[in-house]
């Protein structure tokens, strides 16, 4: 045990923040997925109510998030300071990825935490700045894989692939399905029939 100590004693902040990034990632895309499936209807009526567990993986997902960031402050390596982890562009490292980062994960957060102001913002203002999540989400899904220590690993890229396909493939039929629905209702409507003529 002192030996792996010993041994991991110097990497153990930078283990937990790739750590705490991965499970970041599985766990805001989980997120995101199942929000928009519910916004489109598409887990209504098929068992229980969903927001609870939408919820709890929002903000376990912004508990990785913040963790991610804060066990940087201890490696010794990186050697970090709060300025760096919290503005974009101020550390020159692996640009424009790290300031990427830095704006997916306030932007997760602030969006994440609106929910609990929603009434105060108004909800129809709350729900359409609610949809830029999934802009934060992918955002952070592009840092992971242009700054990701792990990035390059088949492991790594297999998870992310199993973690982000299926609510990216969600995201862009929310996105295609109202101008299908506009051009089906469209083509559907029947034409006016003309107004008769008025007998003189």
């Amino acid at each position: 045990m002192t030996a792996i100590a010993v041994a991991t004693g110097s990497h153990v902040f930078w283990i937990t923040s790739r750590a705490a990034g991965l499970a970041a990632l599985i766990l805001a895309s989980a997120s995101v997925g199942l929000g928009v499936s519910m916004s489109g209807r598409l887990v209504k009526g098929r068992g229980p109510d969903l927001r609870v567990l939408h919820e709890a993986l929002s903000i376990a997902a912004m508990g990785a998030i913040a963790l991610h960031a804060v066990a940087l402050l201890g490696d010794s390596y990186f050697h970090p300071s709060i300025a760096d982890l919290t503005i974009p562009f101020v550390r020159d490292y692996k640009q424009p990825y790290m300031a990427l980062g830095i704006i997916a994960g306030w932007g997760f957060v602030t969006l994440g935490l609106s929910f609990y102001a929603r009434t105060r913002i108004g909800i129809a203002r709350w729900r359409i700045l609610h949809r830029f999540t999934a802009l934060a989400w992918i955002l952070g899904v592009v840092h992971a894989l242009g700054e990701g220590t792990d990035s390059g690993q088949a492991w790594f890229l297999a998870i992310t692939a199993i973690a982000v396909i299926p609510p990216l493939a969600l995201v862009c039929a929310r996105l295609v399905r109202p101008r299908r629905k506009a051009g089906a209702a469209g083509a559907a409507r029947p034409a006016r029939p003309a107004r008769p003529a008025r007998a003189s």
